[in-house]
């Protein structure tokens, strides 16, 4: 801990303290140069004689600190005092998302999608910069005054090795919006930070994550095994396809999400059009991922308990065979009747496979929607066109990041399968959305 009125780097003066995690310690200081106030993010005191775990937070502060966007927590300034590594980032002085969803829920449709917007257009940018969270939650993600949206704590997590982070708190918090190949330690990928969003579009709509449980591990195994509960069973006025962009970006198997946070966003920002009112239910092309189960930490599985069986002698064990041809024999002699009615059933289920298989040849041909997202409006109908599909009705929308003329999404989106022939509906950016001007006299 930093006492109250200590100079950090003969700069930062430490007014108080705003919170403390398992990784590092953030508090409030004033910049006694610029006269403002500040966050200063100072790793646990545990840690800083760990050079590599020193190394690595400087390396992701400074990666974090070209994350220039409105609704990411700037990063002022990095340094060291007296061996401690810092982080001065701009101070937001509000409540964080979690905060908000417990004091205004149930929140107003437009406004959770003004929300969403914000961190989506965030964590794009970062994804462009090949930066992952790895720890998107309403807990780190901030909000203003005036309800801007700044998302906090982008690649800390990376700065401690697996272990060290399993063992805090706050990280074994976040297990509510792990995505399951997080939780069985598999590679984390863009696609892991669409499945967090999907988690907190999900509390923000109902206003409760979708999984809960006594343990970290239990609600690991949930995300991992069980399907995200209906949002529309809980409130019927919610449009399904709203639910169905919860459904996209929580599928199981990372193939069924969104490619991009782009291609989520603009997914969400249509999800209340009329046209979409009667759009059927979400269901993953590649169903749940068959990956293997790990131990996670504190959790240790049961030995199988395999029976040995020692023959004392050869000519018991012979015996016993013979015993057991004979009783065999037996059966097949008292029990007849049931042995028929299982040939013929067997003989059945074996015609009705021969059956199925002869008529694949008449299946019908699928194929992949290509991407065509951010290319103009000609190219991407000769793309599907070239796939073997049709393209079906043209949709202008306005977008600020897609240009005029070029491709926002498709529907059905790219990387699903559609039958041969089919059309394809392209949405196409009108322009970019209109800003009234602030009176500057």
């Amino acid at each position: 801990m930093i006492d109250k009125g200590y100079l950090l780097g003969e700069r930062y003066r430490i007014i108080d303290t705003l919170g403390e995690g398992g990784m590092a310690n953030v508090y409030l200081a004033e910049d006694i140069i610029l006269q403002r106030k500040v966050a200063v993010k100072i790793l646990r005191l545990d840690l800083q004689n760990e050079p590599q775990t020193q190394a690595r937070f400087q390396r992701e502060a400074l990666a974090t600190s070209e994350l220039s966007h409105p609704n990411i927590v700037s990063v002022l300034d990095v340094g060291t005092d007296h061996g401690l590594p810092y982080m001065v980032m701009e101070y937001v002085d509000g409540p964080n998302l979690k905060e908000y969803i417990q004091k205004n829920s149930p929140l107003d449709l437009n406004e959770i999608i003004r929300i969403m917007d914000q961190i989506l257009s965030a964590v794009a940018l970062a994804h462009k910069h090949n930066v992952i969270h790895r720890d998107l939650k309403p807990q780190n993600i901030l909000m203003d005054k005036r309800g801007n949206i700044k998302i906090a704590d982008f690649g800390i997590a990376v700065a401690l090795n697996q272990s060290s982070i399993t063992q805090t708190n706050s990280v074994m918090g976040s297990v509510h919006y792990m995505s399951p190949e997080q939780t069985r330690g598999g590679m984390v990928t863009k696609q892991s930070d669409i499945y967090s969003l999907g988690i907190i579009l999900y509390e923000l709509i109902t206003g409760t994550v979708p999984f809960n449980g006594d343990t970290p591990v239990a609600i690991a195994l949930k995300h991992a095994q069980e399907p995200i509960p209906s949002i529309r069973k809980k409130d019927s006025s919610v449009p399904q396809a709203l639910e169905n962009v919860v459904l996209k970006a929580t599928a199981k198997d990372p193939r069924d999400r969104y490619a991009t946070a782009q291609e989520m966003k603009a997914d969400l920002d249509s999800s209340l059009d009329p046209e979409r009112a009667d759009e059927p239910v979400f269901v993953p092309y590649h169903g749940n991922n068959d990956d293997k189960t790990i131990v996670l930490p504190g959790f240790k599985p049961q030995k199988e308990e395999k029976e040995v069986v020692e023959p004392a002698k050869t000519e018991s064990v012979e015996s016993s065979k013979l015993v057991k041809k004979k009783t065999f024999l037996q059966n097949v002699k008292s029990h007849k009747w049931w042995w028929l009615i299982s040939i013929i059933a067997a003989g059945l289920i074996i015609f009705m496979m021969i059956f199925a298989l002869s008529g694949t040849g008449n299946k019908r041909q699928d194929v992949n929607i290509p991407d065509v997202t951010n290319i103009a409006e000609k190219a991407a109908e000769s793309k599907l066109e070239a796939a073997g599909l049709q393209v079906g009705k043209i949709i202008r929308r306005q977008s600020d990041d897609i240009k005029k003329g070029r491709v926002i999404a498709t529907k059905p989106t790219a990387g699903n399968s559609l039958e041969r022939g089919k059309s394809v509906d392209i949405i196409v950016s009108s322009c970019s959305s209109m800003v009234k001007v602030p009176d500057m006299v």
